[in-house]
């Protein structure tokens, strides 16, 4: 029963991961920096300990009780996560959500859920999964199996988006993504998914926080929840100056407060965005107290976010128009990753 509530928990948090975009689309008149931004106060300044208040109240002295060595690697965490967030971000505008997603979380997934496993084999700490462990177990095998299987859809969607590269018109790939740029996007991407797996190494250095939420009598499954507001004034720092300087460099300021445009409107589908990105997290925090922040609740989140965003991909019409073949291997790559979520849930369950 635990797992299968882990696997919803991950799957809400991974539809609201894969769907935060989606609100941005309704933003007009602004230029990226400026939405991005005004959603990102959302999402890491405004949310989190509003969150963290309704389900840990002592947050702010369990902050404050928290030797500054583990609030600073947290909070070190959270500004290289942030770095990720923010080609995250631009990685979806230059290739689409579908092949965006793929790309950046494929190799999110394999950093963010292997690493800790590996890191604990030269660091071992009590109660931690290693690497070795797993492979020496038959859940582990499973698990372990699971993340490849994962890869390997990951890589077959990828396989797909080059496909429809070849296969669209210049103007079929601007009316999809307006802003198609293959190599462009591709880069980003490549960066975005390694850094923004430091937001799992995150949550592990932010532990001590976790467990004295947990000791204070609050309810575990909100444990992560104070650990959060440390990793997300990391990945606040980190767009919020980039997206100053966007504003400044590009003469966006005026954005904020152009008349000419829906303010009012732009700020709330912002906020909207912002909101979702948080859940995504909320809803991480609360799989991984059923599963364990290994590589189960990791590859389980990234393979319900690609899912989102690929189905997302399919109602923008973002495979419209692309050759059968590249359709086919695209639904080959959902089915693919469709049987590593199962095979991640039996191997956690054994």
């Amino acid at each position: 029963m635990e797992s299968i509530l882990g696997i919803i928990f991950h799957s809400i948090g991974g539809f609201s991961s894969g769907s935060f975009y989606m609100p941005f689309k309704k933003v007009k008149g602004w230029a990226w920096e400026s939405y991005w931004i005004v959603g990102g106060l959302f999402s890491w300044l405004i949310v989190p300990p509003i969150a963290a208040y309704l389900t840990i109240p002592n947050f702010g002295e369990i902050i404050s009780g928290t030797g500054s060595s583990v609030l600073n690697f947290t909070f070190l965490m959270g500004l290289l996560w942030g770095i990720g967030g923010l080609t995250y971000g631009l990685g979806v505008r230059y290739l689409g959500m579908s092949l965006g997603n793929s790309v950046v979380l494929g190799f999110c997934s394999a950093f963010g859920a292997l690493v800790p496993a590996i890191y604990y084999d030269f660091n071992p700490i009590d109660g931690k999964t290693t690497f070795t462990d797993m492979l020496h177990s038959s859940g582990g095998q499973v698990v372990l199996t699971g993340v490849l299987v994962c890869i390997i859809g990951i890589a077959v969607l990828g396989r797909a988006g080059l496909l429809k590269e070849k296969s669209l018109t210049q103007e079929q790939k601007v009316a999809s993504v307006k802003e198609f740029s293959l190599v462009k996007g591709l880069i980003i991407a490549i960066i975005s998914g390694i850094l923004s797996s430091f937001f799992n190494f995150g949550i592990e250095s932010g532990k001590p926080m976790a467990d004295a939420a947990v000791a204070s009598g609050n309810n575990p499954l909100f444990q992560n929840n104070v650990t959060y507001i440390i990793v997300m004034w990391g990945g606040l720092t980190t767009n919020f100056i980039w997206c100053m300087y966007l504003n400044f460099k590009n003469k966006t300021f005026g954005d904020y407060t152009n008349a000419k445009t829906p303010i009012a409107s732009n700020v709330l589908f912002s906020g909207i965005a912002g909101t979702m990105w948080f859940l995504q997290f909320f809803f991480y925090g609360m799989g991984e107290s059923k599963l364990g922040n290994g590589a189960s609740s990791w590859i389980l989140h990234m393979a319900t976010i690609i899912l989102t965003a690929n189905l997302w991909g399919l109602w923008l019409k973002e495979w419209k128009g692309v050759s059968a073949n590249a359709f086919r291997t695209f639904v080959a790559g959902i089915a693919i990753i469709m049987l590593s979520i199962f095979l991640v849930g039996i191997g956690n369950s054994m």
